[in-house]
């Protein structure tokens, strides 16, 4: 006896389901890269900001803004994003127009969807093999970009099928029944684009102030440069790490300001280098190599070379280990042959043991530190304090 089974035909639920839903997911996706592009702004240029995913070494959206794997062609890759997103978008609204059972555009749709995935798993490498941290908001992301390429392949299954090359050769011809609007936006877009690559501005290219205008430098009487007021109503003393970010922007930051404020702040530099090979509280691979960068300041001081060092070394990029020796040499003035050998001095090795046995004195547990009348402030000083001292 033969059992037959009736089948059910599954009926497609109405198109602007589809639409709609495939929009929203578009719409979360544009929102995260305003988001991530306002924080890696705010990341260069405000010396208070911390996002709220700056949680640990290893989930820190804030580490991911300051690599730069960031930039690409000159530009924030959350200002790609946007620009990727829009697009989208704006390519989603012709497939309403499309009234057939064959609903257009979503081949497209598609190839665009795995796009924007491949360069997804491409940042998600990076993330994890050489920046070693994790943006929650781009993780999100990533997941929206999957959702993208999963929707969009299921939409143009159930409302054409067609082969890709095929369905994209029907999608073209069927966006060109407007022609001026598809040649205006995509004339937009590429004006648009080749625009920011020329002219966007680069304001993650953080730089000193400019030491041809005069400010006082020396070193205090146990030998640690500083830079400022002769006879200071503020000191600061820094403990700060070469390869530490927010080192280098409190550092430029507390430079200007001494600059526009001239003959009220003294700032003492001293070295606390987070490199497992010399500071016991770092126990795996953090900041590698500063403690060789550390040791070359040191050596420049020694040389009254010391600020055109530390402007040379902050400008070595993050993530970059090698020491290039000779370059060094060419922007210190320091002999190249002299540079070779200061590894392997005792001397400047225990002056930076010492450093670091002070900032361990002052209770310090990462860079940069700042001492101030003895109180201890750790990644940036309070407003409130620097406010009395600046008029500008």
């Amino acid at each position: 006896m033969r059992l037959l089974k009736n089948k059910k035909q599954v009926k497609p639920l109405p198109y602007p389901f589809y639409f709609y839903t495939v929009a929203s997911v578009c719409l979360a996706g544009f929102f995260s890269s305003v988001y991530l592009a306002i924080s890696h702004y705010r990341v260069y240029t405000d010396i208070v900001y911390e996002s709220f995913c700056a949680i640990s070494r290893s989930l820190n959206c804030d580490t991911v803004s300051q690599s730069s794997y960031s930039i690409l062609l000159g530009v924030p890759v959350s200002v790609w994003g946007i620009v990727g997103y829009s697009f989208f978008l704006i390519t989603i609204v012709f497939s309403w127009f499309s009234k057939n059972e064959r609903r257009r555009v979503w081949t497209l749709l598609f190839v665009m969807a795995i796009l924007f995935s491949g360069y997804s798993v491409v940042l998600a490498f990076i993330s994890t093999y050489i920046i070693h941290s994790y943006c929650i908001i781009c993780i999100f992301s990533y997941a929206v970009n999957l959702l993208l390429t999963y929707f969009t392949w299921m939409v143009r299954n159930r409302y054409g099928g067609e082969a890709v090359f095929k369905a994209v050769k029907l999608d073209v011809r069927f966006l060109l029944k407007w022609p001026k609007e598809i040649v205006s936006i995509i004339l937009v877009y590429v004006i648009g684009s080749v625009a920011m690559v020329l002219f966007f501005p680069d304001y993650w290219e953080m730089a000193p102030p400019d030491r041809s205008i005069h400010m006082a430098t020396g070193q205090t009487l146990d030998g640690h440069p500083w830079i400022g007021s002769e006879n200071p109503d503020l000191t600061i003393i820094e403990f700060s790490d070469y390869r530490c970010f927010q080192c280098k922007k409190m550092h430029y930051y507390l430079r200007r300001i001494m600059q526009e404020n001239p003959g009220k702040i003294r700032l003492i530099h001293r070295h606390f280098p987070m490199d497992r090979i010399i500071n016991p509280i770092v126990n795996q691979p953090f900041h590698n190599g500063s403690a060789k960068l550390a040791m070359l300041s040191i050596f420049a001081n020694h040389k009254n070379k010391f600020w055109e060092m530390n402007d040379a070394l902050f400008d070595i990029p993050k993530l970059t280990e090698k020491i290039k020796l000779r370059r060094l040499s060419e922007k210190t003035g320091l002999s190249f042959e002299e540079l070779k050998y200061v590894f392997r001095n005792g001397e400047l090795w225990e002056r930076l043991r010492k450093d670091i046995a002070a900032g361990l004195k002052h209770g310090l547990t990462g860079t940069p530190g700042f001492i101030i009348n003895n109180d201890v402030y750790l990644g940036k000083i309070p407003a409130e304090i620097l406010a009395e001292y600046i008029t500008n």
